[in-house]
C-alpha cells in the first residue's frame, strides 16, 4: 500500500523525520509545508548568524529534497490557509513540526513598554525573518539588557557586540548590521535568576564573548565559587567545570575596551520603568535600576497554533504519547519536547517518532488516502501562491547574488521581496 505524509514544518524535526521515513520506506510519498517562503525553521531563522558552521546541516537538507517523492510547499499556512482536517482527510498521516515561536511574557510591570522584546522577534529581526522585518528596535541608548543564562541570551550580547568586521563572514541582515553598527552601546547586561553553577550556556558559546574586539566581560569574583557543589549531574560536570573556569577567567581581567558586558547572577528582573519607553530596570533587592535602552528577554518559548491546529497545554506543547496526538496525527520537536537542546538533538527524537508512523501503518487495515492530487486543486483554486523547491532556489539565488564579500547572502527579510524572487508576485 502506498502511503502519503504531510510534515508541518521544515525546520530540523521535520526534515530530520522526512529523512528517517524515506530511509526506510523509499516510496513513501511525502509533502512538507511551510507557513514561511523558505525552508530550514530553526536552522534559518534561530541559529545566530555568524553560526555558519551549524547552518551547514542545509547541505543534508538539501540533498535530501532531492529526492522524487519529497516536495516543498512553503507560503501556506496550516491552520489558516489549508485547514488540518483538510491534510487529514488526504494523507494517512500528519506530523507536526511546529517548533515553538512564542516568547514566555516575563510577568513583571512594564514588560509592554516600547523597547522590551522578546527573543524571537528579536532574533529573527538580525535573522531575516519577514515577520520580524519591520521590529526596528530600540537601540538609541548606551545600555542594553538581555534578561536570560542560555544560549540565545549569549548570541544576542555576542552580536550586539561583534564589529562590523567581526560580523562580516556572517548573514546578518544589512537592516540589523546598519542598525547594531550605528548603536550608541557601551554597556550591556547579561541576567539571570540564577547562580553561575545553573546557567545554561555552552562552554563553547560563553568563551566566544572572550574574544570579542570591542567587548570585555565584567564579572563579580565574588559571585563564584571556587569549585562545583556537590549533586551536579554527572553528565553536565565537565561543562559546568569549564564555565565556571571561563568566569573566573573574565573576572580577573583588567583590559579597557568600549563595551563593557556585565554578568548579573541571582538577579531576578522586577519592573521595566520609563515614561513612554524602556529606560530602566528594576532588579529585586537592588536599589539602583539599571539604565537601558532596551531589555530582550530570552526565557523560553512556547507552541504557538492558529486555525483548527491544535493548541498547546499548559507546558506549551501539544500534549501527545510519544509523539502520537491522534490516531494518524503526530508530533515532532520542540511542539512535541518544548524548546530544549541543539540541533542534533532532534535527529534521535525524529527517528523514533518516524518508527511509531511505520510501526501504526504495519498494523493499519483501512484503505490508503488520496494524498495531494486532489489537495493541489483545492489549493489552486484559493489564491494561494504556493512556493515549491524551485521557488526557494530562485530565492537563494537572488540572495546570492547580493551578497557582500566573505558573506554567503544577503537575506531578503520583505514578504513581497521573498515573493517576488520566487516569482509568484
Amino acid at each position: 500500500m502506498l502511503h502519503h505524509i504531510a510534515i508541518v514544518g521544515s525546520g530540523p524535526s521535520g526534515l530530520f523525520c522526512a529523512d528517517a521515513l524515506l530511509r526506510q520506506k523509499p516510496e513513501l510519498k511525502i509533502d512538507v509545508f511551510d507557513r514561511l517562503a523558505t525552508p530550514y525553521g530553526l536552522v534559518r531563522f534561530g541559529v545566530a548568524p555568524d553560526h555558519q558552521g551549524t547552518k551547514a546541516v542545509t547541505r543534508q537538507f538539501d540533498r535530501l529534497f532531492g529526492s522524487p517523492n519529497l516536495r516543498f510547499l512553503g507560503n501556506i499556512a496550516v491552520g489558516r490557509d489549508l485547514p488540518l482536517a483538510e491534510l487529514t482527510a488526504h494523507y494517512d498521516a500528519v506530523i507536526l513540526a511546529l517548533g515553538a515561536h512564542a516568547d514566555r511574557p516575563l510577568g513583571i510591570p512594564g514588560e509592554d513598554l516600547p523597547g522590551r522584546y522578546g527573543s524571537m522577534a528579536f532574533v529573527g529581526w538580525y535573522n531575516g525573518h519577514p515577520d520580524f522585518r519591520n521590529l526596528n528596535p530600540l537601540l538609541d541608548r548606551p545600555g542594553a539588557a538581555v534578561i536570560g543564562m542560555g544560549n540565545v541570551a549569549i548570541d544576542i550580547v555576542r552580536v550586539l557586540g561583534k564589529t562590523p568586521a567581526e560580523m562580516a563572514s556572517s548573514d546578518l541582515t544589512t537592516h540589523a548590521a546598519a542598525a547594531i553598527a550605528k548603536a550608541p552601546l557601551t554597556d550591556l547586561y547579561i541576567l539571570g535568576r540564577r547562580g553561575p553553577v545553573e546557567a545554561s550556556f555552552t562552554s563553547a558559546e560563553l568563551a566566544e564573548l572572550g574574544r570579542l574586539e570591542r567587548v570585555r566581560p565584567v564579572v563579580n569574583k565574588a559571585d563564584l565559587p571556587e569549585m562545583l557543589p556537590a549533586g551536579i549531574d554527572p553528565n553536565e560536570v565537565k561543562v559546568k567545570e569549564k564555565n565556571l573556569s571561563l568566569l573566573h577567567e573574565f573576572a580577573a581581567r583588567t583590559d579597557d575596551k568600549p563595551i563593557k558586558l556585565h554578568f548579573l547572577f541571582h538577579a531576578a528582573p522586577e519592573a521595566l520603568l520609563g515614561s513612554g519607553r524602556v529606560e530602566k530596570l528594576k532588579i529585586k533587592g537592588i536599589e539602583k535600576a539599571l539604565d537601558v535602552g532596551a531589555a530582550i528577554s530570552a526565557i523560553g518559548y512556547r507552541t504557538a497554533t492558529e486555525g483548527d491546529l491544535p493548541q498547546a497545554d499548559a507546558r506549551g506543547v501539544l500534549a501527545n504519547e510519544s509523539g502520537r496526538i491522534a490516531p494518524g496525527l503526530y508530533v515532532v520537536g520542540w511542539a512535541k519536547r518544548g524548546p530544549s537542546g541543539t540541533i542534533p538533538t532532534n535527529r534521535a527524537e525524529a527517528k523514533a517518532v518516524a518508527d511509531l508512523v511505520l510501526a501504526d501503518f504495519a498494523n493499519d487495515t483501512a484503505p490508503a488516502k488520496p494524498g495531494s492530487l486532489e489537495l493541489d486543486k483545492r489549493i489552486a483554486t484559493r489564491g494561494v501562491g504556493v512556493i515549491d523547491w524551485n521557488g526557494w532556489k530562485r530565492i537563494e539565488a537572488a540572495e546570492a547574488a547580493g551578497a557582500k564579500p566573505g558573506s554567503p547572502r544577503a537575506k531578503l527579510a520583505d514578504w513581497d521581496d521573498l515573493h517576488r524572487a520566487a516569482l509568484i508576485l
